[in-house]
């Protein structure tokens, strides 16, 4: 009887469970929230019999087990939680929903911006695939670098064949302090060169390496220098149509070279002259609004967020009420920007010229350091370098990956042919605008083929470019570390200043584009700059993500604007080149006896 009584028994159940888990939804459960303390509680129709109930809490993963969960985030914002609810048959069935656990004003502000930076990075950084390579090629940086390829060519390589008279510009050799403007070729390379070196120099280097492998280093330094071309174009023009008002200041940069440069210029098009002013106001209105963007967040937020990160993270800082509450910190360097961008790009260029000249010189000075302690090391580092950038051997996929992580690196450090640079050395004091451009050249070899070479051949020595991270401060950090044993403490110090000079120095790229847009007013300038100093606490106390991909966007997007206008323009430049070289030649221009000058 037993014999066969099992077996029906066992066909009842299997006739019961043979429907597997019903298509209709029969599982959904409630949130009740406080603060970051969430309460879950399963609704599951009846007809499931559930027997098991497992709740995955998303951020950690954490499961917990029962109809009902009480859960506690380390971090406000928002997490998918998800319930499996098993059935007495084994039927798996699920509810998926997105609970916000206090996520706070700004992760509220992230969310909401998230579909506007989405939409502007699909345009400005639309990619296209290449064989091999596991990630997508950017066009922004194709564009860049065929760009400084192309202006290298049309100047004859004038990055090396008038690297010498750079050099001598910017000591003053053929300076004039009467000419008109604001600063000297000194401290407006100084101020340029605090909008670019900085986070990227220490933290960009290190995943461009770890991703890359050695090789990286060499094409970062190759288009280093082929972005050197970029500059001297972009703040030739600059100079050349910079406007100047009656109390002496000075207004510059793309905005006024794409209006002014395309006025009068015309084209014939399907048989009719075209005139090509609209098209130079509107590439310039554009360029406006993209640098304000990036002004407020790449310039500022981001550079704010990642020095209190970095502040916050030392030991002395932990549970201390600064370290917990970013907002103090960034009330403080509010102050401090306040300070300085209240005088202009007079009160900005006294401190870059002394920060930066100071801040490079400890930060390479340091690098020197580690290398002479592993100077057996330095020839077998150029061997991986140089091998590394042929044979690609790197995680993104052969020779073209390891190049395309070089040549991000370069571009998105040094910022040739971004424009941004040249609303900076368009205050320069000269009546020559090519002497400006000659000294703008160096900027990226500074920026690039120095500092960034020498954060990438410590890293190399070290072997640090092998550590499981994508946070490139911590790499460079450890790099450093394995022979100055304090180095954190210094590259914190680094950091913050680099931080700094960066914001004030993107306050005036801002301001600038501000007053084309808005008017060259006194309350229109006050606007802008509490504007500026009001995100710098914001910054400091958000993790604004999409924000600042936003800004990245709006950064790079001024490429597109200011490229067209320098391919246009080049004939101009090219005169501007020819009549300086002129004037030097034929001694119209007076040469400076710098040895009684300095004397």
């Amino acid at each position: 009887m037993k014999k066969i009584l099992f077996p029906l028994i066992a066909l009842v159940v299997l006739a019961g469970c043979s429907g597997g888990a019903d298509e209709k939804k029969k599982v959904d459960f409630t949130v009740q929230q406080n603060g970051k303390q969430v309460t879950l509680k399963a609704d599951v129709d009846p007809s499931v019999g559930a027997v098991d109930y497992k709740w995955v809490m998303g951020k950690k993963l954490d499961t917990i087990q029962g109809p009902e969960a009480n859960y506690t985030y380390a971090e406000g914002g928002y997490y998918d939680v998800e319930l499996l609810a098993i059935d007495a048959c084994g039927n798996l069935h699920t509810d998926k929903q997105e609970v916000a656990a206090d996520p706070g004003l700004d992760r509220k502000i992230d969310r909401g911006f998230q579909p506007v930076t989405n939409f502007i990075e699909s345009i400005v950084f639309v990619s296209f695939s290449f064989p091999g390579l596991e990630e997508n090629v950017p066009i922004v940086l194709v564009i860049l670098i065929f760009g400084a390829l192309f202006f290298t060519i049309y100047f004859r390589f004038i990055n090396f064949r008038r690297f010498r008279l750079a050099i001598d510009i910017v000591r003053g050799k053929y300076s004039d302090p009467n000419e008109s403007g604001e600063v000297s070729h000194f401290q407006a390379l100084t101020a340029a060169l605090s909008g670019t070196v900085g986070l990227g120099n220490i933290a960009g280097v290190a995943i461009a390496v770890g991703a890359g492998g050695p090789g990286a280093t060499f094409w970062m330094i190759l288009a280093g220098l082929l972005g050197m071309s970029s500059k001297f174009v972009e703040c030739t023009l600059g100079v050349k149509y910079r406007e100047v008002d009656e109390d002496g200041r000075v207004y510059g940069g793309p905005m006024y070279y794409l209006r002014k440069g395309f006025t009068g210029m015309k084209m014939i098009v399907g048989g009719k002259e075209t005139n090509f002013s609209g098209i130079g106001k509107t590439l310039a209105a554009i360029f406006a609004v993209a640098a304000i963007g990036g002004s407020f967040g790449g310039g500022n937020m981001f550079q704010v967020n990642q020095a209190f990160s970095q502040f916050a993270a030392m030991p002395f800082m932990e549970g201390t009420y600064v370290g917990e509450n970013g907002w103090v910190f960034g009330a403080i360097m509010a102050v401090l920007v306040g300070i300085v961008i209240i005088g202009g790009i007079r009160s900005i260029a006294k401190v870059t010229d002394k920060i930066v000249p100071f801040m490079c010189g400890v930060y390479v000075l340091a690098a020197l350091v580690v290398l002479g302690a592993n100077f057996s090391a330095i020839p077998a580092a150029f061997g991986a370098i140089f091998e590394g950038a042929f044979t690609g051997e790197a995680v993104t996929g052969g020779v073209i990956g390891v190049l395309i992580q070089g040549f991000r690196r370069a571009a998105f450090s040094n910022e040739a042919g971004i424009g941004s640079a040249s609303i900076a050395h368009s205050a320069v004091k000269t009546n020559n605008p090519a002497s400006e451009g000659l000294v703008a050249l160096l900027e990226p070899f500074i920026d690039t083929v120095v500092v960034c070479t020498m954060t990438a051949l410590v890293i190399v020595i070290t072997g640090k470019y092998t550590m499981a991270s994508d946070d490139g401060i911590a790499i460079t950090s450890a790099a450093f570390q394995e022979t100055i044993s304090w180095f954190p403490y210094l590259l914190v110090v680094a950091v913050i200043l680099f931080a700094f000079s960066t914001m004030i120095t993107w306050s005036y790229y801002g301001m600038q584009a501000w007053a084309y847009l808005f008017g060259r007013s006194k309350r229109m300038e006050y606007v802008y700059k509490a504007i500026f100093c009001i995100m710098v606490i914001i910054g400091a106390a958000s993790s604004l993500g999409a924000v600042i991909g936003f800004s990245d966007a709006m950064i790079f997007s001024m490429l597109f604007p200011n490229i067209i206008g320098l391919i246009f323009l080049l004939p101009v430049v090219k005169n501007e080149l020819n009549d300086y070289l002129g004037k030097i030649k034929s001694g119209e221009i007076k040469t400076v006896d710098l040895s009684k000058k300095h004397k």
